[in-house]
């Protein structure tokens, strides 16, 4: 399944659906989540999705698939997982403070997933602002 389109934008829906999408929803329409990241494997080639481009603009979705907000890509990258900077670790607003702490974080969530993560996977960092809610 790719991303959803909503109002005519692709959709971004952040975690899995229930309490913790909501609650990075909350950091998000707050200002205090400005950044999100995939696998570019699982997360755009398995469903044939580009990557996000500066300018590009998101419905942000809720748990029930309806758009609580619109973001903005200002910056995409794409690094291998243990590249991932302590700058983006900040910018996702998370609670982690280094790239340290967003290695091991999201390596427990994708491993719950099913995904295997290596240090060479290729991660695509999405960083954003919140245009309307």
């Amino acid at each position: 399944m790719g991303f959803p389109v909503v109002n005519g934008l692709r959709g971004i829906e952040f975690g899995t659906p229930g309490e913790f999408r909501e609650e990075l929803n909350s950091l998000v329409l707050v200002g205090e989540k400005r950044a999100t990241s995939g696998t570019l494997e699982w997360d755009y080639r398995a469903h044939g999705e580009p990557i996000e481009h500066v300018g590009e603009r998101l419905a942000v979705l809720n748990s029930d698939g309806e758009q609580i907000a619109t973001i903005e890509a200002t910056k995409v990258e794409i690094v291998r997982f243990k590249d991932v900077p302590d700058e983006f670790a900040l910018a996702e607003g998370e609670g982690d403070l280094t790239g340290d702490e967003y290695r091991a974080g999201h390596l427990r969530y994708w491993s719950k997933q099913g995904l295997t993560i290596t240090d060479e996977t290729e991660i695509v960092l999405l960083y954003f602002d919140l245009v309307s809610q």
